[in-house]
């Protein structure tokens, strides 16, 4: 059986997340999975990987269910080092758990899979000339993930709703910004859960794509 690494930018394991990707995977390959904050207290991240004022802003959860945001140039050298590590252990296949944009990560002989590589443009097969709605956790990305859309020709409609509160009302709410200026929603951010995207169809009537759901999809068929 081959092996498959997974980094996701809070802490391993994401029981949340993990089922959907190996659900695809049908027993074909072990996921090893690491993550950029484990063994750190959300003490320590709030002190010191905490964003300010212009940062790039991410958010992922805890192994405890709780959720952390973080500054982007703050976590990036910890990604680095995850994906050497999991490169040291002969890993060839690896998996950015984050769909956020991360400029320069590199790897020596392993494959890393990076969505925001992949789910633009393959959202953009999809959609063709219709409207796009995009579905993210936190006010802040409205704006700062809108330049990963527009070099495919997006001018996406962005609404917010966190997959770590799992808030039913904002989930509600963002469907209906979405609802009538969209044709085909994607949920942004590898933390949202089938039962979102079931609920974001169910309340505005349009076709939803799960974004770890297409990426575990994608990289089964390289396994």
């Amino acid at each position: 059986m081959g092996r498959l690494g997974m980094i996701t930018i809070g802490q391993a394991p994401r029981s949340d997340v993990a089922p959907i990707v190996e659900k695809y995977l049908e027993d074909r390959a072990e996921l090893v999975q690491a993550g950029v904050l484990d063994g750190l207290s959300k003490a320590y991240i709030e002190e010191h990987l905490y964003p300010v004022e212009g940062d790039y802003v991410l958010t992922s959860r805890l192994t405890n269910g709780e959720s952390v945001v973080m500054a982007r140039h703050k976590i990036q050298p910890i990604l680095q080092s995850k994906i050497n590590e999991l490169e040291a252990q002969g890993i060839k296949q690896i998996l950015l758990l984050c769909t956020g944009v991360f400029p320069g990560l590199h790897t020596g002989t392993s494959y890393l899979i990076e969505p925001d590589h992949i789910i633009p443009p393959a959202i953009k097969a999809m959609v063709g000339s219709r409207r796009l709605g995009v579905l993210v956790p936190l006010e802040e990305q409205k704006e700062s993930l809108r330049s990963k859309y527009e070099p495919h020709g997006f001018d996406p409609v962005f609404a917010v709703a966190s997959p770590y509160k799992n808030d039913e009302i904002d989930f509600r709410k963002a469907a209906q910004e979405l609802k009538d200026q969209a044709d085909l929603l994607l949920l942004d951010c590898m933390g949202y859960t089938e039962e979102a995207r079931r609920l974001l169809a169910e309340a505005t009537g349009l076709p939803a794509v799960l974004s770890n759901a297409i990426m575990a999809k994608l990289v089964s068929e390289m396994i």
